[in-house]
């Protein structure tokens, strides 16, 4: 799902869960709270100068949205989490925020 350009190659739910996964860390950190279940089930990205990542993780009953920023691969940087929103259910739709 896309938000924003278009990506040069689509991506499958295991390379997002992937992705999702490099900020599971950080976001039980912030929340100061572990999280057994971390699942990617729907995404959208955006295309700018990088690639940011609006992606939707269900964790046991709730759900969260997350939004990460990959920089181009020339950067070398690691994929961050920049912002989240907590207390999302099944049915809130994934935006860019």
């Amino acid at each position: 799902m896309m938000c924003g350009a278009s990506p040069a190659k689509q991506l499958t739910m295991a390379e997002i869960q992937a992705i999702a996964d490099k900020v599971k860390s950080p976001l039980e950190e912030k929340e100061n709270k572990k999280f057994p279940v971390f699942n990617a089930v729907e995404f959208k990205s955006q295309g700018v100068a990088g690639r940011t990542f609006f992606i939707k993780v269900q964790m046991d009953d709730d759900f969260v949205h997350i939004q990460m920023f990959e920089s181009l691969p020339q950067e070398n940087k690691p994929v961050a989490l920049t912002s989240y929103q907590i207390r999302k259910g099944r049915q809130d739709e994934v935006t860019c925020f």
